[in-house]
């Protein structure tokens, strides 16, 4: 995408529209200890879909026995399939999830890949080499019928047993995945301890190895950073960003791991700033709401928060006026 020329507070110039991957009802809903209803994870994708958004990850064809939230994609996919208008990608870890997807009718999957041996284990249940050797074969076999994939990098700044990750292991993986023919690499923040230092050292790693367009950035909010590290990597020119509708997620693997950055927090943000996401932010937060009401809580998004508060101090006055 070509840049705006707005400025950021690095002074590098931000891009003039951003393309958000929504992964709440995949990453957002995976850690939920309460199996949401299948008709609440379609009415979430439908509302996420009618306020704009163009990518939305429906689910993952992995084991019940190790995400039962998941257990449902199939009809989730089988319920959007006739959707030409929104890219729906579906996590595969094997060539059975990958048969799975598409006898549920994907169109697009994704594999997951960790940066570190340990993380690469304990989540696949195989070493790095192992894992990336599958996903070859998954990658290899969804292209010849036809399908897209979406890439992911796991613990690409931090690793709950190893550490920090050098920067550059990192994006040799990436680089592993896209030529193995992923149209887009997302570099992920897992553990959310990343801040924008460290965030930038792996987006400049990640865009010197892969192409920047193919490039993708998804941070969790876990110290409170995830915003902040997005606009770092914004203004390296990256325009592709995962967020998760009123802030869900987190990651079984990833002990104290908090939710995604949260999709409102993200649009508001790129809002202020001129540049365009074609979401609407009023239904978008509409969205966050219902979900977070279907899992008792409220929303984590500060700017969902805030907004409902004052659509409804607005509705109230409105009331008042006309009686």
């Amino acid at each position: 995408m070509t840049e705006s020329g707005i400025p950021g507070a690095s002074g590098g110039a931000l891009p003039n529209a951003v393309r958000i991957v929504e992964v709440g009802p995949r990453d957002g809903l995976q850690n939920e200890r309460a199996v949401v209803p299948l008709a609440a994870k379609l009415s979430l994708i439908e509302s996420l879909v009618a306020a704009g958004l163009g990518t939305v990850e429906a689910g993952s064809f992995v084991s019940p026995r190790w995400v039962p939230q998941m257990a449902d994609t199939d009809r989730v996919v089988t319920h959007f399939r006739s959707s030409d208008a929104v890219e729906m990608p579906v996590l595969v870890p094997n060539l059975r999830g990958l048969e799975l997807a598409k006898a549920a009718g994907a169109r697009t999957v994704a594999v997951f890949a960790a940066a570190t041996e340990l993380f690469s284990r304990a989540n696949l249940n195989a070493s790095r080499a192992e894992s990336l050797a599958r996903f070859a074969e998954v990658t290899a076999a969804a292209l010849a019928s036809g399908m897209r994939v979406r890439g992911y990098v796991s613990c690409a700044v931090h690793c709950p047993y190893e550490g920090w990750v050098e920067p550059g292991k990192a994006a040799e993986l990436a680089a592993g995945l896209a030529d193995m023919g992923c149209y887009e690499v997302s570099m992920c923040d897992t553990t959310g301890a990343a801040s924008p230092g460290r965030a930038l050292a792996m987006a400049r790693a990640a865009v010197a190895a892969v192409p920047i367009d193919r490039i993708a950035v998804h941070f969790h909010d876990t110290f409170g950073q995830a915003l902040v590290n997005t606009l770092a990597c914004l203004e390296l020119g990256i325009s592709v960003v995962d967020s998760s509708v009123s802030g869900l997620g987190g990651c079984p693997y990833s002990p104290g791991a908090a939710g995604n950055l949260a999709t409102e927090d993200l649009v508001y943000m790129l809002d202020g700033l001129g540049i365009a996401t074609g979401i609407d932010l009023d239904a978008l937060v509409k969205a966050g709401a219902e979900i977070s009401d279907v899992l008792g809580r409220k929303p984590i998004s500060r700017a969902g928060l805030a907004l409902a508060t004052r659509l409804s101090a607005s509705s109230e006055v409105k009331d008042h006026l006309s009686n």
